[in-house]
């Protein structure tokens, strides 16, 4: 079992046991799942690259390195990290965080970023150390 894997089911235990983990970070992170699965999932999975990156372990991860993708020429020279505050931005337009990316997506409800970002950072905090 990869680590990815064992962090995506050690945050299901969580959350399935109503942890305070549903609320990371000011979102709902139960939430953010059910908002994964029926809006991100068409382009992304957690644990490998699709049309879009991986997301399992976008949280800390420094934007446009995800390992086996290739990125657009944009992304690929982005340098900042996937923090809570970038999630939100990109999720609200990646257009206006990283003009020439190719994602033609976003969340137009604050409340639906804020779930969204807690879920991927739940997955981080559910992450074994390294």
């Amino acid at each position: 079992m990869s680590a990815r894997a064992l962090a995506a089911g050690s945050l299901a235990l969580l959350v399935g046991a109503g942890a305070p983990l549903a609320h990371a970070q000011g979102g709902d992170a139960v939430k953010g799942r059910q908002l994964f699965e029926s809006r991100c999932i068409g382009c992304h999975s957690l644990d490998q690259n699709r049309v879009g990156p991986a997301l399992g372990t976008v949280a800390g991860r420094t934007a446009g390195k995800a390992p086996g993708y290739t990125y657009s020429p944009a992304m690929a020279q982005a340098t900042h990290v996937w923090t809570g505050d970038k999630l939100r931005a990109w999720l609200t337009d990646p257009e206006a965080l990283v003009p020439g990316q190719a994602m033609g997506y976003s969340l137009s409800l604050a409340d639906d970023r804020r779930d969204v970002v807690a879920f991927l950072q739940s997955l981080a905090q559910a992450r074994p150390a390294q």
